[in-house]
């Protein structure tokens, strides 16, 4: 019986990461700017797939549309995995992350996760994940610079997690935030050499981030 349910876990485990990744993997940036008629984002600013990006446009709508469609992907998938048990919330949370950052039908090459990441804390630890949302803003707002902005978020996410909920599921958290993080790594030489671009630039003045 044991055996049968630690079976039945990890099935609903590899299920559950598995939605999250398909999820995840839908390269909203993308599609947007180019049914907008803008082309392709990849060949825009930092090359990168999320709302930052797309903001180089010069578009602030199809930025905010971009925001809340890979933040909701990820928050869609734990509500969804949700009715299977908390294995599988936990299961799609990563997976939906995953599935952003490495999307197959991009040759791996995603975005940076921090929408999707948001996305995913205010659907599964919601006090949390409102905490990493005000971080990113606070900063922001003093710094404009979207990627020490993402840092920061993801730094205080898994604290937060800890504090208002349980060590238990900020190892999780903790996992997905040091992912995103090290997506950013070429950010962080920037911000450190001073070079890093703020909020807002457009295509022709953006510099990878």
């Amino acid at each position: 019986m044991d055996h049968f349910i630690a079976q039945h876990f990890t099935y609903i485990a590899l299920i559950s990461i598995t939605l999250g990744y398909l999820l995840g993997s839908i390269p909203f940036g993308l599609v947007i700017t180019r049914l907008a008629g803008l082309g392709d984002i990849r060949d825009i600013g930092s090359g990168n797939i999320g709302a930052t990006n797309v903001l180089r446009t010069g578009r602030k709508d199809l930025a905010l549309a971009t925001l809340i469609l890979d933040s909701g992907k990820g928050a869609a998938a734990v509500l969804i995995a949700s009715h299977w048990g908390l294995q599988a919330e936990m299961g799609a949370a990563l997976g939906s992350v995953l599935g952003h950052l490495f999307p197959v039908w991009l040759k791996f090459k995603g975005g940076k996760g921090v929408a999707t990441t948001l996305g995913v804390l205010l659907a599964f630890v919601p006090l949390a994940g409102l905490t990493a949302c005000v971080t990113w803003a606070i900063t922001a707002a003093i710094t404009r610079i979207s990627s020490l902005s993402a840092i920061m978020a993801m730094l205080i996410a898994p604290f937060a997690t800890a504090y208002l909920y349980t060590p238990k599921w900020s190892y999780l958290v903790a996992t997905i935030a040091i992912i995103v993080i090290y997506k950013h790594k070429e950010n962080i030489k920037r911000i450190l050499q001073g070079t890093e671009p703020k909020i807002g630039k457009k295509k022709k003045d953006a510099q990878p981030s």
